[in-house]
């Protein structure tokens, strides 16, 4: 058996940066690309900058998706207990806690919570008005309601649900 040995020609020569001397070496070529301190300070300012900007607008972004979730939500329910109504026959009533800021549908046992921080205004029917904390719509067996609108306010942002008395049908607005 032979030994094969190969050897590879390199057209590149690295032993100016591999002999150690102080004027072309390895360490010279290293110092020579570093960052001066005011370099470094002024990108931490920048970045600083740059989050001072940034996280206000993620938390108002988290309130607005709350309020949103919220006002969807709510839509949904107030559409359940319209169908609700229309396909048994009989009325079905969307009543709100302000107390406890929640709500509850007739033929339901649950109740749906509304994150404590959005303020819940009622504008309804005088009939409808339980007590100063309790109200609701009522829905009719041919798919009309009682009407009136909730408005849902979380800081500077507010959602309307509207409902229709002779329709029944609910509308989300922004305002």
């Amino acid at each position: 058996m032979g030994i094969i040995k190969k050897t590879y020609l390199s057209r590149a020569d690295f032993s100016p940066l591999l002999n150690g001397a102080e004027d072309s070496g390895l360490k010279s070529a290293l110092h020579g690309r570093g960052f001066t301190l005011i370099e470094l300070l002024l990108v931490i300012v920048i970045i600083a900058m740059a989050a001072a900007v940034a996280i206000p607008n993620i938390g108002s972004g988290n309130q607005t998706a709350s309020l949103n979730a919220a006002a969807r939500e709510m839509a949904s329910a107030l559409r359940f207990a319209r169908g609700h109504a229309l396909t048994r026959r009989k009325e079905s009533t969307f009543l709100v806690d302000l107390e406890k800021n929640s709500y509850q549908i007739t033929g339901k046992k649950k109740v749906y919570k509304i994150a404590g921080d959005i303020v819940v205004v009622l504008d309804i029917a005088q009939s409808q008005i339980i007590d100063e904390n309790h109200g609701g719509i009522r829905f009719f067996a041919d798919g009309s309601s009682t009407g009136g609108r909730i408005t849902l306010e979380l800081g500077e942002s507010k959602r309307q649900l509207d409902v229709n008395w002779l329709t029944g049908q609910v509308e989300i607005d922004d305002w």
